[in-house]
């Protein structure tokens, strides 16, 4: 998870970006109890505690440890209780265990944040270049972590029966219908890919490279819930045919009949769960909570397929990373209806798309030096690339480059699919 070397001028704007990114953090757990922010629900998710922790820990480390004169750590068990994959930064607790972190309290940890944004606000003038990278970087890493906590407590929230909303107010739901879906081809022959190198971005993303694309068309918009809901009628869960070989097994094994957190009322009606509780299913808003196994067979049953990265990335260079429904706020979140137009819609916001193509280096890839090179380096293998952001994610945080990756199976986070086609 590090950065491409940048020089970080020393100005008031990134001390303000540090500031806003923490302040989020804050009032996106402002409604929980300590109970809310323990609990860990499954291995795959932490609790909310434990990431506000462990993006104070980032900065208490990798900027105040290094580069102040004197730091002295908040507390000297934090380092063992927040890491989360640093093999340099020593022994750390387990992932699986971080639901037992008790103590310290919620409250307390929230003394953590101030203590180290205080910190970082007094020392932030003093700090060489090398130092506001970092705090860049960790701005960057908070954000993601910004979305891991709002994806891990819904995953908690729903394994209460008693369905509770996190923000009371419910979101107001869409009643139009979804634009047709259309076809938009695609560049052909030899595209520029990955980051460019003249702003922030994390390591996995470049180096800046070429790759050959075949004549193809990506659908104008994300698949919706309606039409998920014929892929559900017309069997799609139970046709071996449609799944990959790994898809089918896991089917089979886990029972899966519908995306994650749809349920049957008792006329057979479809419900939603959300951070704003159980809402009826928005037949136009796109489908979400769906594993790429899922997001595979459904393709095949369109008679299409996934796009690669690289077909998604070019379709995507010219738009505003910046646009469509992210997160601005703390509040209830769900993805939004596409809104048509000439143009493909929902690239930047609503849901991370599925893309065929595993989460390998780049040609030229080399893992940055020292602790903070380890994450990219080390886990790509296994993973498939998401595209585009979600409602969860920060504005602001995503680009036509970013490369989002998780396992096949998983589908706690705001995921959704694009069909794709060869012409």
């Amino acid at each position: 998870m590090s950065t491409q070397p940048i020089s970080v001028p020393h100005d008031d704007a990134l001390l303000r970006d540090f500031r806003a990114t923490r302040e989020l953090t804050l009032a996106l757990a402002a409604p929980l109890s300590d109970a809310d922010a323990t609990v860990q629900s499954m291995e795959d998710a932490s609790p909310s505690k434990w990431h506000m922790a462990h993006t104070s820990w980032f900065f208490e480390t990798f900027v105040l440890r290094d580069f102040v004169d004197g730091y002295e750590p908040f507390d000297e068990q934090f380092a063992f209780l927040f890491n989360s994959y640093y093999e340099a930064e020593g022994e750390r607790h387990e992932r699986c265990h971080r639901g037992m972190i008790t103590r310290p309290s919620l409250d307390q940890v929230r003394d953590y944040r101030a203590h180290v944004d205080s910190a970082i606000g007094e020392h932030f003038d003093a700090l060489p270049d090398d130092a506001l990278t970092l705090v860049e970087l960790g701005i960057h890493h908070e954000q993601q972590h910004q979305e891991l906590f709002q994806t891990d407590i819904l995953h908690l929230f729903s394994r209460n029966p008693t369905a509770p909303a996190l923000w009371p107010a419910p979101r107001r739901l869409h009643e139009a219908p979804a634009p047709e879906l259309r076809w938009i081809e695609g560049r052909s022959g030899v595209v520029d890919l990955g980051h460019d190198g003249e702003s922030f971005g994390y390591d996995c993303e470049g180096p800046r490279h070429q790759a050959l694309l075949t004549p193809h068309a990506l659908a104008s918009r994300c698949v919706t819930n309606g039409e998920w809901k014929a892929f559900i009628a017309d069997g799609g869960y139970s046709d071996p045919m449609l799944w990959l070989s790994d898809g089918w097994a896991w089917v089979q094994a886990e029972g899966i009949a519908a995306p994650l957190y749809w349920r049957q009322d008792d006329e057979e009606r479809w419900h939603q769960f959300g951070l704003d509780g159980l809402q009826p299913v928005d037949d136009a808003a796109p489908v979400c909570h769906i594993s790429l196994y899922e997001a595979d067979a459904y393709a095949s049953w369109a008679g299409a397929r996934l796009p690669t990265e690289a077909e998604w990335e070019s379709a995507a260079q010219q738009l505003d990373a910046s646009g469509g429904n992210q997160l601005d706020e703390a509040g209830g979140i769900r993805p939004a209806p596409a809104k048509g137009g000439d143009g493909p819609s929902q690239m930047f916001g609503d849901v991370w798309e599925w893309t065929g193509s595993a989460f390998r280096p780049y040609p030229g890839f080399k893992p940055a030096e020292g602790a903070v090179g380890e994450y990219n380096g080390k886990f790509m293998s296994g993973q498939f690339v998401l595209k585009g952001g979600s409602c969860a994610s920060p504005r602001g945080h995503v680009r036509a480059c970013y490369r989002n990756f998780f396992y096949p199976h998983q589908r706690w986070q705001f995921t959704g699919l694009r069909l794709a086609k060869d012409l």
